[in-house]
């Protein structure tokens, strides 16, 4: 018996069978591409707050003061750690890639990022006598 608007010999079942075994690999892609961009979001908000610790541990900003400006640009689940070594300091921040892989996968990220201090009496602004301008990290011109 022939239906109407069916031909014979078609293959419209097929179709959907190949839909139903394409469908969650296409869902997959597309969770892990949204995972990658949650990802690369982050990477780039803990490196700006890395930055911005950086800049506010030069001017010489108490660590407190510092913690609060890197949670403020890298998120309230972003954490800090400040080291000093002379009139160098560095700021890495570390954070863990939100939403529901993120939470699956244990991606930690993590931003550095290092200055030399402006505070007075330190570094080149306060007289060292080396004429301040960029050195190689280690006091060499």
């Amino acid at each position: 018996m022939v239906h109407p608007g069916v031909v014979p010999g078609s293959a419209g079942g097929a179709v959907t069978a190949e839909f139903a075994v394409a469908l969650p690999a296409v869902l997959a892609l597309l969770a892990m591409l949204l995972a990658g961009a949650a990802a690369g979001m982050t990477q780039l908000r803990i490196e700006e707050g890395a930055r911005a610790g950086a800049r506010a541990l030069a001017r010489g900003e108490d660590p407190g003061a510092v913690e609060r400006t890197v949670r403020t640009l890298a998120g309230g689940s972003a954490a800090a750690s400040i080291a000093a070594d002379g009139e160098w300091f560095s700021i890495t921040v570390t954070d863990h890639v939100s939403g529901p892989l993120g939470a699956s996968i244990p991606w930690t990220l993590t931003a550095r990022a290092s200055t030399r201090s402006e505070a007075p009496g330190t570094g080149a602004a306060g007289g060292t006598g080396n004429g301040g301008g960029l050195t190689d990290g280690k006091g060499n011109r």
